[in-house]
């Protein structure tokens, strides 16, 4: 779907630009041999080899949203009668301000939101041979000037505690989709995974190019080995109290009925929800599948199904999780794979702040 400044630029123009963004995108994969080496074969295919290694340096979704970063920022630099290369930054501090005024019928963009653009235009420039200077006044005093004015605390989603995720895996039907649905939720919430990680396991090591991990089933319950954000991991799920709500046991219905045992753990089914298809699932399924299964569960009911649907996400099984599990905080931070506490305190949303006195160890 077109974004709405997609959308806004809808005159003549809009055409070449479209196809200039086309050009610069293809540029980004500049890696190719020095100008004074003759090709050969196997130099060649070395050259697509270092293409599909550099491309694998980021997930999509982090080259998607590079991608529109520079799309954006170079229609709006032609718009405004300069072009995008090379970096100036007198312009990108306008550009910057630009955002953060919400000039125009674009409305004002939050402080993360600009620095993750800023973040994807350096980027962007670097694959194509610039250097982008963040610490350039132009650049620098105008984000600081921005955060002085504009920044605000974080608003942190809901998080869907022990009795939400019982409530909400009550709703859906006992086909193989709700087996399926069931069991992205309980694996999710006890493995505090994120929507990505959920649906790039594999049912083995290397099954397919697109993994982002694996599954082993014990006993006791079940590992899962993860290339997550922070590097590989491994998330252990214990067997819950009882099978109807045990995350393992769920995971073990659904591979059987579905009769998956190679590839993708969590795929499509058909139209009547009977068939396990072969297609990997979207992350966007589980953020539809967790507000749908809110809404339906009536949680939150006191207020307007709009402001529902706003407070919780795929963040929420990963809040819930650090909210609700009452063990020490260093195995909450092991598992939702935290390289600090303080990180993970900022997910427990019903943590006792004043656990630890200072006042009173300070003799107060």
């Amino acid at each position: 779907m077109a974004s709405e400044d997609e959308k806004s630029t809808s005159n003549s123009g809009a055409f070449s630009i479209a196809q200039d963004d086309e050009r610069d995108q293809e540029k980004s994969d500049a890696i190719s041999l020095p100008a004074h080496i003759a090709g050969s074969g196997s130099l060649d295919r070395l050259v697509d080899t270092a293409r599909d290694y550099a491309r694998a340096a980021a997930s999509d979704n982090t080259l998607k949203a590079y991608a529109k970063d520079w799309a954006h920022f170079a229609r709006w630099c032609r718009l405004k009668g300069a072009e995008p290369l090379p970096p100036s930054s007198e312009m990108i501090g306008l550009y910057l301000a630009d955002l953060a005024s919400g000039a125009g019928p674009s409305p004002a963009l939050s402080v993360s939101t600009i620095e993750r653009r800023l973040s994807g235009l350096a980027w962007n420039f670097t694959q194509r041979g610039f250097a982008l200077d963040r610490k350039n006044r132009h650049i620098a005093t105008v984000l600081a000037g921005i955060k002085r004015k504009h920044a605000r605390p974080p608003v942190q989603k809901e998080a869907i505690l022990a009795e939400d995720i019982l409530a909400m895996v009550t709703t859906l039907p006992f086909d193989l989709r709700g087996l399926r649905d069931r069991t992205i939720l309980l694996i999710g919430y006890a493995g505090g995974l994120r929507r990505s990680e959920i649906v790039s396991l594999d049912v083995h090591k290397d099954d397919t190019p697109d993994s982002g991990g694996w599954i082993e089933i014990f006993d006791n319950g079940a590992l899962l080995t993860l290339n997550a954000k922070t590097g590989w991991r491994e998330v252990e799920i214990g067997r819950g109290s009882k099978d109807q709500t045990c995350p393992v046991h769920a995971l073990e219905q659904w591979l059987h009925f579905a009769k998956i045992d190679f590839g993708p753990v969590f795929v499509g089914t058909s139209r009547d929800g009977k068939r396990a298809l072969e297609t990997r699932l979207n992350d966007k399924h589980v953020a539809r599948l967790i507000k749908r299964t809110v809404l339906d569960a009536g949680i939150r009911s006191n207020l307007p199904e709009k402001d529902r649907l706003g407070l919780f996400s795929g963040h929420s099984l990963r809040a819930g999780l650090a909210s609700s599990a009452e063990v020490d905080e260093r195995y909450v931070q092991k598992q939702l794979g935290h390289a600090s506490a303080e990180m993970t305190r900022r997910y427990q949303r019903r943590r006792d702040r004043f656990r630890v006195n200072l006042t009173k160890a300070a003799g107060l």
